[in-house]
């Protein structure tokens, strides 16, 4: 019933607006830790508009309290993941997730490269 953010990193940079286009890194994990998704082992982050329903609403709700810069892990429950209906094959129904985002870019403007790169993997 709700998305809990716990900062890994805190950012230096703004909060995104509603409707701007974002890019953030995120790995996505089930309840007992398998990944399902990485935009880090693509090596590509991922860009959309926030908080108009382009993604989860964890991702919504979470994201648009980050800081440019900020690294964090989101908790999102089912309801706010994909709720009854999961994901096939991937993300059983009524998952629960965890996703550790690094927020990029909001509009114009983007984090600094340095403060980006990563701490030690």
């Amino acid at each position: 019933m709700t998305v809990e953010k716990t900062i890994i990193r805190p950012g230096k940079g703004r909060i995104p607006r509603s409707g701007e286009l974002v890019t953030a890194h995120y790995v996505g994990k089930l309840a007992d830790g398998t990944v399902f998704d990485s935009s880090r082992d693509r090596n590509k982050p991922l860009s959309f508009l926030i908080g108009i329903g382009s993604v989860i609403r964890g991702w919504d709700d979470g994201i648009m309290e980050m800081q440019l810069g900020e690294i964090a892990i989101l908790n999102v429950s089912s309801d706010f993941g994909y709720g009854d209906d999961g994901m096939p094959p991937k993300i059983p129904p009524k998952s629960d997730l965890e996703f550790e985002v690094e927020l990029l870019s909001a509009g114009d403007d983007v984090a600094s490269a340095s403060f980006c790169e990563r701490a030690s993997q």
